[in-house]
């Protein structure tokens, strides 16, 4: 405002000042040509005096002249020496009995005698300006001298110049106390309002939205001001909805990282911990009350993995990673603390929302400690089927081959211990082949229909299987099975196929003189007055049995003991194949096993209701129901009430 003020003013008065200039101008020419007018006029009157020398006459003519005009301020007449021989208002006889000194006159350095016309100047005085004439005086041809007038300025054209000039100067000094009032008022008026103003925008940017402005001014301030109000109390309202969305968020994504499978760290590009969920702690072997969040995370982490983690963490942090590390990085390493397990660490970079600046780094860490087992478990059964399928296929070829070169050769009992052998290694293979194919249709969506299944004749049907190949090993079979059961809700060929495996495998693992024995009975409820819901089958042997370490395991696919007692037999599907059968059957199958003592596998399974669904999911016994079998282990008590029945 006071620039544009002040533009204002220095243009209005330079405009004032240009007209007083042009006026004064029009002044001086106007002066400059009165004077020579009148110098021409006066010289051709006084020319003939001064040259006769007629004084008297001159001074009268002179006098008169000057006493009838204010426009002439004097006369001076100069002969060609410059010297004065007469003045008004001084005359020379004034001037030589007043002082000593005689006075000449300075006439233009461009003067000539020889000029003719006029020559005007302007000066100043102390008087103010006058327009100087000088006047050639020629008579008869002959040049007598000078004659000097100076004219005052016009006086209607001197006040009107200083008017104007003083008009000029009174209205730029009202401009300027007009704009210093304003300055003031504005600086009382309006100033407080907008620094109100400013400081609650500065306010509200920083994130106080509690701001409001109570200064009671009208107009569009005040209603700026009101508007400000409603802003901030709008952005007030908005910011506790936000803050509820957040918080909402906030705890989903933490309840959502909290009970994912892998474990989650978020670190800040100062490799502090900024988010850890359970499982990361877990298989860190961090303690919950250790406190993690905003410490470096370099100094909790297991040595092995401090030690391959620093360096890519750091390069991550920095922006500007190597190319192998710019798509993220995984790590798989072995964890020898609390367990021996085997991990997967992966890293990955969190950008900004323009995707240009690292704001942290994310470690997913994930335990694949039963992924390496399973690989190696497969990769061991490929070898072991590879050997197994090998060996037969080898075998039949030969005996096969030698019966067709030789077969006219050999004898009939030859012949026929070929045929034999080629017919056990097919079976052998065959049996191979329909372990994988039930294990992979077991771990299929395939549904079974479930219905009304008598437990004891599954039983007896895999005795009589086996009864010759325990009579081969001298081995006892022995069943005990509890009068009038009900029937159980199953599938009989699954039922079947659970029987042979566990009893095929009691026979396999139990030395001579040993014995294998089915029991079933009722499962007593865990409280009086309950009713009987499951029946409990137990196939017990006295065999050299399984270690606490490998109990764990010897439900899993491909898996086999290899120990001292035991050696790598069969596919090792055996088993898992048992446990998958009895999970079809909502159950569990267990096992009580001591080495050199004997092997009990118990499973439990649900009484046929006539109204229940036969398809629906069989409820498990309660907690307290699941017990130890109460088949004593023992080789003195091992056999039971009842023998095999007739084949």
């Amino acid at each position: 405002m006071a620039a544009a003020t002040l533009v204002v003013s220095l243009l209005m008065s330079g405009l004032t000042f240009w007209a007083v200039n042009t006026i004064q101008q029009d002044a001086r020419l106007n002066d400059t040509r009165f004077g020579r007018d009148l110098g021409l006029l006066l010289a051709a009157n006084v020319a003939p005096l001064v040259g006769e020398n007629n004084r008297t006459e001159l001074a009268r003519f002179s006098h008169s002249f000057y006493s009838s005009t204010s426009s002439v301020r004097y006369m001076l007449y100069a002969d060609n020496d410059g010297e004065i021989f007469f003045g008004i208002p001084f005359s020379e006889s004034e001037v030589q009995n007043s002082l000593t000194i005689r006075r000449r006159m300075q006439l233009p350095e461009n003067y000539a005698e020889n000029q003719e016309e006029p020559m005007v100047r302007q000066h100043i005085t102390p008087d103010g300006e006058v327009t100087d004439v000088f006047i050639p005086l020629i008579y008869n041809g002959e040049h007598l001298g000078v004659l000097a007038l100076g004219i005052n300025p016009n006086p209607t054209v001197v006040t009107s110049s200083h008017l104007t000039r003083d008009v000029t100067i009174a209205v730029f000094i009202s401009i300027w106390v007009m704009v210093i009032l304003g300055a003031v008022f504005n600086a009382l008026i309006i100033t407080k309002p907008i620094k109100e103003l400013l400081q609650g925008v500065k306010n509200i940017a920083a994130g106080n939205f509690k701001q409001r402005i109570d200064l009671p001014v009208r107009g569009e301030l005040g209603e700026l001001i009101l508007n400000f109000n409603e802003m901030a109390e709008r952005l007030e309202r908005y910011e506790e909805q936000n803050i509820e969305e957040l918080t909402a968020e906030k705890a989903k994504l933490e309840t959502l990282v909290s009970t994912i499978a892998d474990g989650a760290v978020l670190l800040d590009t100062h490799m502090r911990v900024i988010l850890v969920n359970p499982t990361a702690q877990r298989i860190f072997a961090w303690d919950e009350n250790e406190h993690l969040l905003g410490e470096n995370v370099l100094h909790h982490l297991p040595d092995s993995v401090k030690v391959e983690l620093t360096r890519p963490l750091y390069q991550l942090a920095s922006g500007d990673p190597p190319a192998e590390l710019r798509e993220g990085a995984e790590f798989r390493l072995t964890l020898p603390d609390p367990s021996n397990r085997t991990v997967r660490l992966l890293l990955n970079t969190v950008l900004d929302q323009h995707r240009e600046n690292v704001r942290g780094i994310a470690i997913t860490v994930q335990d694949i400690t039963r992924e390496v087992e399973l690989n190696e478990a497969k990769s061991q059964f490929i070898s072991n089927v590879s050997h197994e399928l090998r060996t037969p296929l080898f075998n039949i070829k030969s005996f096969i081959e030698t019966l067709h070169e030789y077969g006219d050769s050999l004898s009939e009992l030859e012949r026929r211990e070929f045929l034999e052998t080629a017919n056990r290694e097919t079976d052998r293979l065959t049996r191979l082949v329909n372990d994988v194919l039930d294990l992979s249709r077991l771990e299929s969506n395939k549904r079974y229909h479930f219905e009304a299944v008598e437990i004891v004749q599954p039983i007896e049907q895999t005795l009589r299987t086996h009864q010759l190949n325990a009579r081969d090993k001298g081995i006892e079979l022995i069943q005990d099975i509890e009068p009038d059961l009900p029937p159980v809700l199953g599938n009989y060929d699954l039922l079947l196929q659970v029987f042979s495996n566990l009893v095929g495998n009691g026979l396999k693992f139990t030395p001579a003189g040993g014995r294998v024995a089915i029991r079933a009975y009722l499962l007593d409820p865990a409280g009086y007055h309950q009713p009987v819901t499951h029946v409990r089958i137990e196939v017990a042997d006295t065999g050299i049995g399984i270690d606490p370490e490998d109990q764990q395991a010897i439900f899993d696919r491909f898996f086999r003991v290899e120990n001292r007692v035991h050696t790598l037999e069969g596919t090792g599907l055996g088993l898992s194949i048992v446990r998958n059968i009895i999970e079809k059957h909502h159950s569990e199958v267990h096992l009580v096993s001591e080495v050199g003592v004997g092997t009990t596998f118990w499973f439990d399974l649900a009484i046929y209701q006539e109204n229940a669904p036969v398809l629906a999911e069989i409820p498990l016994p309660a907690d307290d129901a699941v017990a130890p079998p109460a088949t004593d282990l023992a080789p003195d008590h091992l056999v039971l009430s009842q023998g095999l029945p007739d084949s």
